[in-house]
């Protein structure tokens, strides 16, 4: 079941939201657990029972380790739910690599990707460590443990939200107008962004895949939009989750901060999947030593990182190319380069972030090297094409409203004239009074766009 459907937005949802708001608070998790279930069972109803397994091995095993305070309880709590990941997201990956090393055949068993097990595969993970750590308690109730992992509002595509956030708000948690009027507003923005700049943005990548007719401009179009495209889909998701979230009293961390204003990839990757880097960051990188035994330990724990995060999007070498890029990338700037990259104006520091990030994104999008490498090489005119034709022109016309909004949109402009704006008291007056109708409307033409099945899934479903 996907946020932007009908069924979600105008039964799923409402039901869930009355249901929860009528019975009494000791019901409350109940029926954020059973309605988690059937969000999750609408969509992936043969692996329903795999991820309520995981979270009962998660719940005895983070039982035992409190109780006992043995490492080896942990690394074998940790090692099933590694495993299972594996042979559910790269056991094929494996398979064909073994073929193409060995020149052997064998067959594929092509396992069906659990839609979320990344995501809830980390959150179960960062539990099982934190409770080992001694930074969160154990939670002794299976049905709470369980309400924390499947909660829909982040269950499919993230953010990651860590047990420490929200475990007091598991039990007690503030339902308040202004927490519902700002999940409402903060949920239909994230609709909005969705279904009416990220899915347009994915219309224009889809016809530059299909069509014979490129040119140099049109490889530059697909670059910038796709790198836009992949911004407003993930953020409109995490925006999203954290209003939905918001609605029923609880607060996840915020996942995106304007990363392509960075002046470093360093500061792009404070900015980018905010959770996830700093999940790595946590539980990766500083468990290996960090930056605190040396230049050599430093690099290698840095490569381990992003050679990790690269696999974790995607059982391909795309992706861990994709990832080491970044990672050498963080070398060279934490070795040397961002010395000279502070003396630049920020243009020139935005510009090489920028540039590098949609390169990076052209590989991420790629079925495999050689067409991300064709696309790439496309941007400098080594494929024959010319540098512009009357098809590009057309599509550039049809398209360019959507491109210059999502450039925008991208930067925080907007909010900044919103903030400013708000600053006499009754400009602001006048906004508070006309947010709800604007929402109204933007769920209006929304709607209107989702009955015409304009819409595409979300992007990070594949992780």
């Amino acid at each position: 079941m996907l946020f932007t459907s009908i069924s979600f937005l105008y039964y799923f949802l409402p039901i869930v939201i009355v249901f929860y708001f009528i019975v009494p608070k000791k019901v409350k998790n109940i029926v954020l657990l059973i309605s988690s279930i059937i969000f999750y069972f609408y969509s992936e109803p043969k692996y329903i029972f795999l991820m309520l397994a995981e979270i009962l091995v998660a719940y005895i095993g983070a039982i035992l380790i409190d109780k006992y305070k043995k490492k080896s309880l942990l690394v074998f709590t940790v090692f099933i739910h590694i495993c299972l990941l594996c042979i559910f997201k790269y056991t094929d990956f494996i398979i064909q690599n073994v073929n193409d090393i060995l020149n052997v055949k064998l067959s594929l068993l092509k396992i069906s990707l659990p839609i979320g097990i990344s995501f809830y595969t980390f959150q179960i993970l960062s539990y099982v460590i934190d409770v080992y750590k001694g930074k969160v308690k154990v939670q002794k109730s299976f049905f709470k443990l369980a309400t924390y992992v499947s909660l829909f509002p982040q269950l499919i595509a993230g953010p990651i939200v860590r047990y420490e956030t929200i475990e007091e708000e598991l039990d007690s948690r503030e339902h308040s107008f202004e927490n519902f009027s700002y999940g409402a507003s903060r949920f239909t923005i994230g609709l909005g962004k969705k279904v009416l700049i990220a899915n347009m943005l994915g219309e224009l990548c889809k016809i530059f895949t299909i069509t014979d007719e490129k040119s140099v401009l049109f490889y530059w179009i697909f670059a910038i939009s796709y790198t836009l495209q992949i911004y407003f889909d993930f953020s409109a998701y995490s925006d999203m989750a954290i209003g939905l979230g918001r609605i029923f009293g609880f607060h996840f961390l915020e996942n995106f901060d304007y990363p392509y204003i960075s002046k470093s990839i360093t500061e792009f990757w404070r900015r980018w999947h905010i959770s996830l880097s700093s999940w790595y960051r946590d539980y990766v990188y500083i468990p290996l030593g960090g930056n605190r035994k040396g230049i050599k330990k430093q690099i290698r724990n840095i490569l381990i990182v992003w050679g990790l995060t690269g696999i974790w999007h995607g059982a391909s070498w795309n992706f861990v190319i994709w990832g080491l890029l970044f990672g050498i990338i963080l070398i060279i700037e934490k070795i040397f380069l961002e010395k000279y990259l502070q003396k630049l104006p920020n243009f020139f520091r935005r510009l090489y972030v920028l540039f590098i990030v949609m390169i990076s994104f052209v590989i991420f999008n790629a079925n495999n090297m050689g067409e991300a490498w064709k696309n790439i090489i496309g941007l400098f005119g080594t494929n024959g094409e010319s540098i512009v034709n009357t098809y590009t022109i057309y599509y550039l016309k049809s398209y360019g409203i959507v491109l210059f909004i999502a450039i925008i949109g991208a930067t925080p402009v907007l909010r900044n004239i919103i903030f400013k704006l708000k600053e006499t008291e009754k400009i602001d007056k006048v906004i508070n009074a006309l947010e709800p109708l604007y929402m109204i409307i933007l769920l209006l033409i929304v709607t209107a766009y989702l009955v015409d099945n304009s819409y595409n899934p979300f992007l990070y479903f594949r992780f």
